[in-house]
């Protein structure tokens, strides 16, 4: 059965092979290792923090992971605003699940909540 946010967020299982599938072909950065690590072993604040560096610097796999941490609540409150914001980042890159992803949480979404994600999208800045 395909959950609602696509077939990345079907089960936990899928959800960490994804994660891992993407950190990895992702460049092999400390915080790739460090998110799938922390992933793997179920601590996801510690997953969040290493996605999170990967997703400052811009790297759209990071960036996808993120929202997906965000609409689920692994790690961080569920917020469909932050999961949008980094959804849409990763989409700017062309990441195809990053755009399924974030024009399926929309609909879940108010219009102020909707605005409110897209200029966190615009203002947002990598960190180098």
């Amino acid at each position: 059965m395909k959950h609602r946010y696509g077939v990345i967020t079907r089960a936990p299982q899928i959800v960490a092979f994804v994660l891992s599938l993407s950190l990895s072909l992702a460049a092999s950065a400390d915080w790739a290792d460090d998110a799938d690590a922390a992933n793997a072993a179920g601590n996801y604040p510690e997953a969040v923090a290493a996605l999170k560096i990967g997703a400052d610097e811009g790297n759209a796999g990071a960036q996808n992971n993120l929202g997906l941490m965000y609409v689920k609540g692994r790690g961080v409150p569920q917020d469909y605003v932050q999961a949008h914001m980094w959804w849409n980042l990763a989409a700017v890159s062309g990441d195809e699940d990053a755009i399924k992803n974030r024009d399926i949480v929309a609909k879940d979404m108010t219009s102020a909540q909707l605005a409110e994600a897209q200029k966190l999208a615009r203002e947002w800045k990598p960190t180098n």
